[in-house]
């Protein structure tokens, strides 16, 4: 390798609202030379998640460190392994690794996941946020053949997953919720929706009672607020509901919100609420890539997502994302 300069991507200040270009500075730096037990990647892609924004923040609630001022950023991203002594991977291999956000990435070779050529038919399918679509509906709400379903969020990486893999569980009825008519018609045009809800529209407890007039068997909220209280209010006796996301919290100025729950209306009816990360269900990645590769190629399933280009274009990208710009997954090409 004769390249010895590269460029990586750091938080420069902490947002006091949206996120904005101004909050980073990509910087050139030399390529790190790899000691014995350490693999160099050169990233060919990298993703972008709204949990970044959080991360953005001094401290946060969520179980993952936060970005530091002046250091690189760090996410999802896949590379090809350019060199890494004493260790058993090889240039060439194809790897999955939380370093994203820079062009190279040095890191020790357990925190480098060999993919198994052929699984996935794009490489920028490792970074879809499917194994917690996937998770959130098999595990959390536990979908199952007959049930009406509800997806809150269903426009991003995660929700335009979750529609399709709640119709491959057998749900009679998918519903979900965006902020535009745009998206709901591609959301039921294209991800397996039969019925979207707009946010900002009419009161989100009167579009849901339309959209499921027997009420909700299942509930896979990645919002929060006003959406997650007109799901329980709609929901029928013995209803799941699966805690995956929080982004009316993520995305509010101070990043907090609250709700007011009805707990004995919740018990009349039986209503199970289960927070559900996939820190704890990392068996399901694997899972979910068979499945989704097998999907990709028979058509049964897509991978919704916006492409940028450029490692410059990695901050418009993160803006991009928590303003709703794109449907499906957000992912760079480096």
């Amino acid at each position: 390798m004769t390249q010895r300069t590269h460029r990586e991507v750091r938080l420069a200040a902490r947002p006091r609202g949206p996120v904005t270009e101004d909050l980073f500075e990509v910087v050139e730096v030399p390529v790190p030379e790899p000691g014995s037990g350490q693999v160099l990647v050169r990233n060919t892609v990298m993703g972008v998640a709204a949990v970044m924004r959080t991360l953005m923040e001094e401290s946060s609630v969520v179980p993952m460190p936060s970005y530091r001022i002046g250091e690189p950023l760090y996410g999802a991203a896949v590379g090809e392994v350019v060199a890494a002594p004493g260790t058993d991977l090889a240039p060439g291999d194809l790897v999955e690794h939380h370093f994203g956000w820079r062009e190279f990435a040095l890191l020790d070779a357990d925190r480098a996941h060999r993919l198994e050529p052929g699984v996935l038919p794009d490489p920028a399918a490792y970074l879809s946020q499917g194994p917690t679509a996937w998770m959130g509906v098999v595990r959390g709400a536990e979908v199952r053949p007959g049930d009406t379903v509800f997806i809150s969020g269903a426009a991003g990486g995660v929700g335009s997953l979750a529609g399709q893999v709640a119709r491959l569980r057998g749900a009679a009825r998918v519903i979900g919720s965006t902020g535009s008519p745009a998206k709901a018609d591609r959301l039921i045009g294209e991800c397996g929706y039969d019925a979207v809800v707009i946010r900002g529209a009419e009161p989100m407890e009167e579009q849901l009672r339309k959209a499921a007039p027997e009420g909700l068997d299942a509930v896979f909220d990645n919002v929060g607020g006003e959406q997650l209280r007109a799901a329980l209010a709609v929901a029928n006796r013995g209803a799941r509901v699966a805690l995956v996301g929080a982004l009316s919290s993520q995305l509010a100025p101070g990043g907090t919100t609250t709700l007011e729950l009805d707990t004995l209306s919740l018990l009349s009816r039986s209503i199970t609420l289960r927070g559900i990360s996939l820190y704890e269900h990392p068996d399901l990645i694997p899972e979910w890539n068979k499945r989704f590769g097998e999907g990709l190629r028979d058509g049964s399933l897509t991978f919704p997502h916006a492409r940028l280009r450029g490692i410059d274009a990695a901050p418009r990208a993160l803006r991009e994302l928590t303003e709703g710009r794109h449907l499906g997954a957000v992912v760079v090409e480096l």
